[in-house]
């Protein structure tokens, strides 16, 4: 029992594997069941060297690894698996199913559920992906479909991101977009619905500091 006073303190669950020099700010919930699952019966997996900042909640049954970092407040559900050099910003969610790669930022108040996201994505904040195409009915695991977002792609602040699209490697969604439908490759999209703005080497770098936008990126 706490006295008036003392410090928050973390939970963690049974199962729970913390990588080395692992930093959780209190206080954080580590390995909690989803419902209908026991204590311990699923592994939780943190790598090394990461830091998890107060008030976070991961939940059974994910897998993180190294050098990863969360905001103050993110909800990570179980079945995810998220890759090395990752962060989660403040009050972003990751509901069940995520595939994240390495060296992945995902910012502020975004929502994902059952999204590929592949290595160097850069998810702005307040970004929501959905899964389900229409409210939930008594066969909508049958059509429910994540987005995938492919290599070096950028998706802009407010944006919203429809069940089964793939925005395509080194692509940019602009701000506020909605996307109905796949992006290609190396293209910058924007609007509601988005539309195609122009190629990825054909953008200025307003500052003119480089050349153009990105051209620091090793492909």
């Amino acid at each position: 029992m706490s006295r008036k006073g003392d410090p928050p303190a973390n939970l963690l669950f049974e199962n729970v594997t913390l990588g080395r020099d692992c930093v959780l700010e209190p206080p954080v919930i580590v390995g909690k069941p989803p419902r209908g699952r026991r204590d311990g019966e699923l592994p939780t997996i943190l790598g090394d060297n990461c830091l998890i900042r107060a008030f976070t909640t991961v939940y059974a049954g994910t897998r993180i690894g190294h050098r990863f970092q969360t905001g103050h407040g993110a909800l990570i559900r179980e079945d995810n698996v998220i890759g090395n050099d990752c962060s989660v910003g403040t009050n972003a969610v990751l509901e069940f199913g995520n595939r994240i790669g390495d060296s992945v930022r995902v910012h502020s108040g975004a929502f994902l559920e059952m999204v590929t996201l592949e290595d160097h994505v850069f998810v702005a904040p307040n970004v929501v992906f959905t899964d389900d195409l229409h409210p939930m009915c008594p066969k909508f695991k049958e059509c429910v479909k994540g987005a995938i977002v492919r290599a070096h792609a950028r998706i802009g602040a407010n944006s919203t991101i429809l069940p089964g699209v793939v925005v395509g490697r080194n692509s940019l969604v602009a701000a506020g977009s909605v996307v109905v439908r796949d992006v290609e490759d190396g293209t910058v999209v924007g609007g509601a619905p988005a539309r195609f703005l122009c190629r990825i080497e054909e953008l200025k770098c307003r500052e003119g500091l480089f050349e153009r936008p990105y051209e620091w990126e090793v492909e």
